[in-house]
């Protein structure tokens, strides 16, 4: 069943593959390291990024950026379809109350690249709070260098309600 779902969201998205590209190089441009393996396809790597054991999601350079991508576990932990992430702006993942403190952290990596001990509290679509930790946060660039967006990747998440 999950394999037809990626079937499913690649066929749906050409781009997906070539996000996923930009995910891994502007990962691995910024912090030196690797989300997934880097000698493998790039259809592999991006399957495996998407079923991954730890978040991956990212937005557009707009003025007010919108999700472009999500793995499986960060469409889980937000309560999110494919569908309702595309369309859904960014600042929208932060309470209304923490949007500021969100607006800070973005303007920072935009300046240095990435950062990677980032610590926040995000919401679901259901409202439920979660305390995110050791976020590495990055900025994605396209194949020329250019800025296109940014990712963030956690491992860690505690509920708090």
């Amino acid at each position: 069943m999950m394999t037809e779902f990626w079937d499913r969201l690649v066929g749906q998205n050409p781009y997906l593959q070539k996000h996923v590209s930009y995910l891994l190089a502007s990962f691995a441009h910024w912090t030196g390291e690797t989300l997934v393996e880097a000698e493998i396809a790039p259809a592999e790597q991006a399957r495996r990024l998407f079923y991954a054991p730890f978040v991956v999601l990212s937005h557009n350079s707009a003025a007010d950026p919108i999700l472009n991508y999500a793995n499986c576990q960060a469409l889980d932990l937000f309560e999110l379809t494919w569908e309702e992430l595309i369309v859904l702006p960014s600042r929208k993942t932060a309470e209304f109350k923490e949007r500021q403190e969100r607006k800070r952290l973005l303007a920072t990596v935009s300046k240095q690249g990435y950062i990677d001990d980032y610590c926040g509290i995000r919401i679901s679509k259901s409202g439920r709070r979660f305390l995110i930790e050791g976020a590495t946060v990055w900025n994605l660039l396209d194949d020329d260098g250019a800025f296109c967006g940014q990712a963030a990747t956690f491992r860690q998440w505690k509920l708090l309600d």
